[in-house]
């Protein structure tokens, strides 16, 4: 009986891994344990300015100011890595 139990139980937390590993769940946990703490409530609201930041094009080398290039024509700020 108690050999039955252990042996469901086994097989469930391999089954239960198996799932983990294809939704990506240790990832997601794994950056909620590093950032998690970092987040917040914001005050930000639609329609607030952007912050004049010093950015960089694509290059690396050349920068410009947000608000250089706010009304100009649409602006799209990508943040992340797409390598």
């Amino acid at each position: 009986m108690v050999k039955k139990l252990l042996v469901s139980l086994a097989g469930l937390f391999v089954v239960v891994v198996a799932l983990a590993f294809v939704f990506d769940v240790p990832r997601f946990v794994i950056g909620l344990i590093q950032y998690g703490g970092q987040a917040r409530e914001g005050t930000l609201q639609v329609g607030d300015p952007a912050t004049d930041v010093t950015l960089y094009d694509i290059d690396g080398a050349t920068s410009f100011q947000l608000s250089d290039r706010i009304g100009e024509r649409p602006l799209v700020l990508i943040f992340g890595s797409f390598t």
